[in-house]
């Protein structure tokens, strides 16, 4: 069986057409060189967070357009970009797991380095914010329109597309969560409590983040339905 190489096609530097398509010279060349590196550990830092930047592109496209999907009323086909986007998050949390392996100290070693560069900054994650909060006033100007409300949907059939499309903003928003979550988690195995970030911002202000809520109106239709139950009416009287 021949394993010789075709001859490259496509314009571009590389030698061949993958190299060429995937622009990988120039994607391999933007990490600092050994020579750079204040600590060798500097390229597992630099390349998750570039990865991470890569995917939270490919996040943001797929929210952009999963929002004109639901201004033009097709909730189905927003659902299916929205759950791809919330398992490209994922993927993105559970890379982070591989920080666990940078020692304290050689973290320290090249801390400086980054300047007051901080994860706050990150271009993708501000995108993430943005579209998700542009599909919460999508998604509700949506049911606004057909006089509906999110506890409408939950006491409406499972089956229902609008129904399984705020299932899936409420998996993103989890997912979103499980973000903040591990990123925590990871920073204060590397740095500690009770210390400053870069940009001297405490650590454990981090933790206030969790519980915050991108689709707070989704969230908020769940206690409504628990406190207008039977046994939701009672706990609220107290005992009697």
């Amino acid at each position: 069986m021949s394993t010789t190489s075709l001859p490259a096609v496509l314009p571009g530097p590389g030698s061949t057409d993958y190299a060429r398509y995937m622009r990988t010279d120039e994607l391999l060349s933007l990490q600092r060189g050994p020579t750079e590196r204040a600590h060798p550990d500097e390229l597992l830092f630099q390349v998750v967070h570039q990865a991470s930047e890569l995917w939270f592109k490919l996040i943001h496209d797929d929210l952009a357009r999963a929002l004109h999907h639901i201004d033009a009323d097709q909730p189905g086909a927003a659902d299916i970009l929205i759950q791809r986007a919330a398992w490209s998050l994922r993927l993105v949390t559970e890379q982070l797991h591989i920080l666990r392996h940078l020692h304290p100290a050689r973290f320290a070693a090249f801390r400086g380095a980054l300047g007051n560069g901080s994860g706050f900054e990150s271009p993708g994650w501000k995108h993430l914010r943005d579209a998700t909060t542009e599909l919460d006033i999508a998604f509700s100007r949506m049911l606004a329109s057909l006089d509906l409300t999110p506890v409408d949907l939950h006491r409406g059939e499972p089956s229902d597309p609008l129904y399984r499309l705020a299932e899936t903003l409420v998996s993103l928003d989890e997912q979103i969560a499980l973000w903040r979550t591990e990123h925590y988690t990871v920073a204060t195995r590397i740095i500690g409590h009770g210390v400053l970030g870069t940009r001297n911002t405490p650590v454990d202000s981090l933790t206030r983040l969790i519980s915050h809520r991108r689709f707070p109106t989704l969230w908020e239709a769940r206690t409504e339905l628990t406190e207008s139950s039977p046994r939701g009416r009672q706990s609220r009287q107290g005992p009697q």
